[in-house]
C-alpha cells in the first residue's frame, strides 16, 4: 500500500506558480482539476488508488493556473498555454520519465494536448473532457453571467450555474460535495476566475481533428448526465484516437472524481494494470 504523506508545493511556470498537493511516493501521476475548482476534487478518490494498486505511485494534484490556491491569472491564455505551462511543471518535478496523467474536463483538455508526446505522458485519462468548442447556447448563457463574475464573483446566479454545471441534482443536493465545490470558489480572485473562464472555456478549440494525432493509451471517462460530452460523444472521439478505450459512469455530471470515486478508481485501476511497462 502507497504511503500516504502529503506535502506541498509550488511550481514556476509561464502563467504563475502552480500549487500542488504531493501524497505517497512512486510513479508520478499527474491529476490536473476541472475549471472553477481545485485538487480537492479529487480527495476522496486518491486515497482508492493508492489502497488498491499494486504499484507505488506519487500523485501530484495540482491547482491549474488561476485557480485554487495556485497564483492568479494575469493575462488572457489557451489551453495550449495551460499545456505550456504544464510542460513546465513536468520539467519541474522529478518525475523518473513519463507520467500516468489524469484530468477531469480542463484536466483531460491539456492532456489531450500533451499526449501527443510519449515522452511526457505514459498515458491519459481524460474525464469528462469535450473534445469540441463549447455550444453556442451555453456560450450565450456564460456571456450573461460573466460580467457578474467579474463584478460582484461567484455569487447568486452565477454559483448556482457553477453548481449546475459540475454536480447532478443529487450531488449538489449532498452537503460535502457542494461544500467543495462552494469552497473551491472562494479561493481564485474575481479578476483570476474571470481571466480562467474566457481562456479555458470560451477561447476552447475543437480538438477532434487531433485525436490521431496522440501517442499514448488513453481512456476517455464518460458520464451520464453531462449533455455536451454524451457516452456517444466520448465513443466517437475514443474511434479516432489510436489504442483508446471508452467508458461511461452513472450518477455523474463533470465532477465524476468527486461524484463517483468508487466507480471511478475502479476503472482507472483496470486501465493501468492494463499498461505495459
Amino acid at each position: 500500500m502507497n504511503t500516504l504523506t502529503e506535502h506541498t508545493e509550488r511550481i514556476p511556470t509561464r502563467l504563475g506558480g502552480l500549487h500542488a498537493r504531493i501524497i505517497g511516493s512512486g510513479r508520478t501521476t499527474i491529476l490536473w482539476s476541472s475549471m472553477f475548482v481545485d485538487s480537492h476534487t479529487w480527495d476522496d478518490l486518491v486515497p482508492l488508488l493508492a489502497d488498491a494498486d499494486d504499484e507505488p505511485r506519487r500523485f501530484v494534484l495540482i491547482d491549474p493556473p488561476g485557480l485554487g490556491s495556485s497564483d492568479p491569472l494575469e493575462r488572457r491564455s489557451t489551453i495550449a498555454g495551460a499545456a505550456d505551462a504544464a510542460r513546465d511543471a513536468l520539467d519541474a518535478l522529478d518525475t523518473g520519465g513519463p507520467v500516468d496523467w489524469v484530468g477531469n474536463a480542463f484536466g483531460g483538455h491539456v492532456g489531450l494536448n500533451l499526449a501527443t508526446d510519449p515522452a511526457r505522458l505514459r498515458s491519459l485519462i481524460a474525464i469528462s473532457s469535450p473534445t469540441e468548442a463549447i455550444a453556442p447556447g451555453l456560450r450565450r448563457k456564460i456571456q450573461v453571467l460573466k460580467p457578474l463574475l467579474e463584478l460582484a464573483g461567484p455569487v447568486g446566479p452565477v454559483r448556482a450555474a457553477i453548481v449546475e454545471a459540475m454536480l447532478t441534482e443529487r450531488s449538489a443536493a449532498t452537503p460535502h460535495l457542494r461544500r467543495v465545490v462552494l469552497d473551491s470558489l472562494q479561493r481564485p480572485s474575481r479578476r483570476s476566475m474571470s481571466l480562467a473562464l474566457r481562456s479555458f472555456i470560451l477561447d476552447r478549440i475543437d480538438v477532434t481533428d487531433r485525436l490521431p494525432d496522440i501517442r499514448v493509451p488513453s481512456l476517455f471517462v464518460a458520464s451520464d448526465d453531462r449533455g455536451d460530452w454524451s457516452p456517444a460523444d466520448a465513443e466517437r472521439a475514443a474511434s479516432l484516437t489510436p489504442n483508446a478505450q471508452v467508458l461511461t459512469i452513472e450518477g455523474a455530471r463533470t465532477l465524476v472524481p468527486l461524484e463517483q470515486p468508487e466507480a471511478l478508481a475502479t476503472a482507472i485501476r483496470a486501465f493501468w494494470h492494463g499498461l505495459a511497462g
